[in-house]
């Protein structure tokens, strides 16, 4: 079920054979049959190997690097290190729009926004495409520095105009992943065929919401006022569009995690290859962004109005 993103839609996560599928997961596959039958005749031919064979026993259990497989410490320190070198970049964008702001040129630069914006674009396409065939690090953490600067820049804009919104945002983005995650690992929440359609049919049908209104806001079609194009205007009991349909979209991106989650579960359980780890941490790392400019919005229309 990679519906909800693209960075998971591989068969990686999803076929219980892609071990053997997969460059390099054959041999993590035959590492385990092989060591059992190396065992097995051994302790039929050499009384010696059952003292041996009970050392592999009380030895630690192999991890990722030993049998080439995907597991979840793995992934969540790769995790890590994408989003390490995200908040690195993040910085860097932020001083970089801040930068120009002086007395006489009060306006934040917005090209390291564009900039983080497109490149990050890109090469999340090129990772998403390139994925079945190999998995390229060096593309997923250009991916995170791309993002990281847009990210900064975005960030920096926001909190030139509404002091102290990206701490809010920030916290808030945590708290939706924290509970996110907790509610997954102790099972009260999973991913369903039937949510995953919905969210599919809702996720399609925010995209075409979002792009009317970024097209309205460049032309100045009157329908589109405020900041924010029509998410500024009133909806219901006085309350702007753009935060009831920003609440429904952070659902959204929270149940987008839940099948983050159990997408990098099936790819573990399939015994996918170490190297698609990577792409776990990529996948979380596209939705948790997505989570946090969503956030980031929803604060800044209700500060607005």
């Amino acid at each position: 079920m990679a519906l909800n993103n693209p960075a998971f839609n591989n068969p990686a996560f999803q076929d219980p054979k892609a071990v053997q599928s997969y460059p390099g997961g054959a041999q993590a596959g035959n590492l385990g049959a092989q060591t059992q039958f190396a065992t097995a005749q051994q302790t039929a031919t050499d009384a010696a190997a059952q003292a041996q064979l009970e050392g592999m026993y009380a030895a630690p259990a192999a991890g990722a690097v030993e049998t080439g497989r995907m597991s979840y410490e793995d992934t969540i320190w790769k995790t890590v290190g994408l989003f390490a070198v995200l908040l690195v970049f993040a910085a860097v964008g932020w001083v970089w729009t801040m930068a120009g702001v002086t007395a006489l040129n009060p306006q934040p630069s917005v090209l390291p926004w564009v900039l983080g914006a497109l490149g990050g674009f890109i090469l999340s396409m090129v990772v998403i495409f390139t994925s079945r065939k190999k998995i390229r690090p060096a593309l997923i953490f250009g991916y995170a520095a791309f993002e990281g600067l847009f990210v900064g820049a975005i960030s920096a804009f926001f909190e030139y105009i509404y002091h102290g919104i990206v701490l809010q945002a920030t916290l808030a983005t945590l708290a939706v992943v924290g509970v996110t995650l907790a509610l997954f690992a102790s099972g009260k929440i999973r991913a369903s065929k039937r949510a995953t359609k919905v969210f599919l049919i809702a996720m399609v049908g925010y995209l075409v919401f979002s792009l009317v209104n970024i097209m309205l806001m460049l032309f100045n079609v009157p329908i589109a006022g405020g900041a924010f194009g029509m998410l500024s205007a009133k909806g219901p009991f006085g309350i702007p569009w753009g935060i009831l349909i920003g609440v429904f979209v952070v659902i959204m991106a929270a149940y987008s995690l839940v099948l983050d989650f159990d997408n990098i579960q099936q790819g573990v359980r399939n015994g996918a290859p170490r190297q698609y780890g990577w792409l776990g941490g990529f996948g979380i790392m596209v939705t948790v962004v997505w989570l946090y400019i969503e956030i980031l919005r929803i604060l800044a229309i209700a500060r607005n109005n």
